[in-house]
């Protein structure tokens, strides 16, 4: 029964559920952490009446608030029992607070005082859980840059939120330069820029969403220009190859057309160049027999004979020929000519034609058979 009636819960503030810190006492007798009291009453000093935020009674004007001894004392209690059934300490790692007091390798803080500006391990927080000097600060979780939770000037906590200013303040700077400031609990505060905060982030979730959709489909294009590309390349090497062996056959046949003309020019100027021999050689003889009759003493054999060789039939005229290798193959090579030039200069237009494709900033991407792209 006794146990149950000194419970921790019996001892927790109303406000934050949790054990009592500065804990005061106000005129209706409920008590409250020294801050929360504070903050739940700022909230109401434009209507200047304040109220329990248990029992609603009302007060005007606003109670003085004073430390409970006893429930100090009380609270004391259960903060080192708290303190007594904490694991063993381990030493500070990446992302810890560190003990300020400890030193060497530090342990992990457990604590930190907003009054000291220090943090604490759960060797050093002690005296500030047993010595009556240390009762009045107040211990938060740990937390680092504690100097700037503190007013510089009044050297109190900062729990306030002062709209006009934009800046937090402490509860003494609302009786000072804040005073006919619009004024806010910082927790507040915290509330409203929360639920912004919170729109902001599901804007940029959604944000998020539409680039990552834009991405994806930007990956899938880029992996089928990818495909395409190699496609592409595959069936212009087969083309290529292909034009080639086309060009290879009409160089084969132009060839073989210019031995079968070379053949047949040649084999006619033979022949002729045959007969011409030939002819040269009946000449020569018929020379050599005038030369003979032309030389000869005797009367009567010239005058027999003469008739014989001057009266024999002539050869006829052979015709004539011309053998110019430019003129006769001319119009070969100038045929050639002209089929490399027309292929040069188609293939020169239909390059300038595809490296223009794709301009204007997009990306020609042909889609694969079968697929399709947004």
């Amino acid at each position: 029964m006794a146990s149950n009636l000194w419970s921790e819960e019996k001892f927790s503030c109303p406000v934050c559920l949790d054990l009592l810190k500065d804990p005061v006492t106000i005129p209706c007798g409920h008590s409250y952490c020294m801050g929360c009291i504070k903050n739940y009453w700022d909230q109401t000093d434009q209507t200047g009446v304040y109220s329990c935020p248990q029992c609603r009674e009302t007060f005007t004007p606003r109670p003085v608030l004073r430390g409970n001894t006893m429930l100090v004392e009380v609270v004391g209690g259960f903060q080192r029992k708290r303190l007594y059934s904490l694991p063993v300490q381990s030493y500070a790692g990446l992302g810890d607070v560190s003990c300020d007091v400890c030193t060497g390798r530090k342990f992990k803080a457990v604590n930190s005082c907003l009054t000291c500006l220090a943090s604490y391990c759960q060797t050093h927080v002690k005296p500030h859980l047993e010595a009556a000097a240390f009762q009045r600060h107040k211990l938060i979780e740990t937390t680092e840059n504690l100097e700037q939770k503190i007013c510089a000037e009044h050297q109190k906590v900062l729990e306030v939120f002062c709209r006009t200013d934009q800046t937090c303040i402490c509860l003494l700077c609302t009786q000072d330069e804040h005073k006919n400031h619009d004024t806010v609990s910082a927790k507040k505060e915290r509330t409203e820029r929360q639920e912004k905060l919170g729109e902001t982030q599901t804007q940029l979730e959604m944000r998020i969403q539409e680039r990552q959709k834009e991405l994806e489909e930007l990956k899938q294009a880029v992996e089928s220009l990818k495909r395409s590309s190699q496609r592409e390349i595959k069936q212009s090497e087969k083309i290529f190859t292909e034009l080639i062996r086309s060009i290879e056959k009409i160089r084969s046949e132009v060839t073989e057309l210019i031995g079968a003309k070379k053949k047949a020019a040649v084999n006619q100027a033979e022949g002729l160049m045959k007969k011409l021999q030939q002819e040269i050689a009946e000449l020569r003889r018929r020379n050599a027999e005038f030369k003979q009759l032309s030389d000869t003493e005797d009367h009567i054999h010239f005058l027999q004979n003469f008739e014989s060789l001057c009266g024999s039939p002539e050869t006829g005229d052979l015709p004539s020929i011309t053998v110019n290798p430019n003129i006769y193959f001319g119009f070969v090579r100038e045929a050639v000519s002209q089929l490399k030039e027309h292929i040069e200069d188609f293939c020169k237009k239909k390059l300038i034609k595809i490296t223009k494709t794709g301009d204007e900033g997009q990306i020609g991407v042909l889609p694969e058979k079968g697929e399709h792209l947004a």
